[in-house]
């Protein structure tokens, strides 16, 4: 099996060389940055699988370099943090996070988490292509194209769009959202899955007001309604 690259871009050289040491325990292959325009570069010198970004960072943010990655990549985000902020979190899901991680952690959850973010997007085994419309998912690319246009999504996007894709028609509400993708810290009363949802109408050019594609239901949850060939 070949070695899943990690890249850790966080000023901490201790916890980096702990991470590095524990990670490769379970056959992560890991490169760390302390300084986060090096991370960026060694990021585009050898795309990792997963990337641990710490937001408290100098010189740029976790944010920013978050911001920069999605200009190009939809590689799998994980963001540490000290600082436990409902907001942080929320912030850091709307610039394409997958997932966030509040320090002190254990590196066994972390670890659980990579491997959630990993397992995302993995081809389902009955289909490797699903259509609604002008709107074409592919499982086995993780590839999602609207009128033939590539879209870039986040693995969590991903995995959102297709959990809609397999249950059209139906209402799933927010707590079967969160069971179902799993490795993000939901919390049920924060934003987290509207935020999602509002990012993936984002990419899919989705008027909420009205829909083309998602559907909201009402103190309910969400719904894909499908996609006309000339929406």
């Amino acid at each position: 099996m070949t070695m899943k690259r990690v890249l850790i871009i966080d000023d901490d050289e201790k916890l980096n060389a702990l991470l590095e040491e524990f990670l490769a325990r379970f056959g992560f292959a890991v490169r760390a940055c302390v300084d986060p325009h090096d991370g960026i570069r060694a990021l585009k010198a050898e795309p990792p699988d997963v990337v641990i970004l710490d937001v408290m960072l100098p010189g740029m943010d976790g944010f920013a370099v978050c911001r920069t990655i999605r200009q190009t990549s939809r590689v799998p985000i994980i963001m540490l943090t000290a600082r436990g902020d409902v907001m942080d979190r929320v912030v850091g899901l709307e610039l394409g996070a997958d997932d966030y991680l509040p320090k002190p952690f254990e590196p066994r959850e972390l670890v659980a988490r990579m491997q959630a973010v990993l397992r995302r997007g993995a081809p389902a085994a009955s289909e490797e292509r699903v259509r609604s419309g002008a709107l074409e998912l592919n499982w086995t690319t993780c590839a999602v194209r609207l009128h033939g246009q590539l879209l870039a999504l986040t693995s969590a996007e991903f995995e959102l769009l297709g959990l809609l894709l397999r249950n059209r028609g139906h209402v799933l509400t927010r707590e079967r959202i969160m069971d179902e993708i799993r490795g993000i810290d939901w919390e049920a009363y924060d934003r987290s899955i509207d935020v999602l949802v509002s990012r993936l109408r984002q990419k899919l050019s989705d008027d909420p007001r009205q829909p083309r594609f998602i559907r909201t239901v009402r103190g309910v949850g969400y719904s894909f309604i499908g996609g006309d060939d000339d929406a």
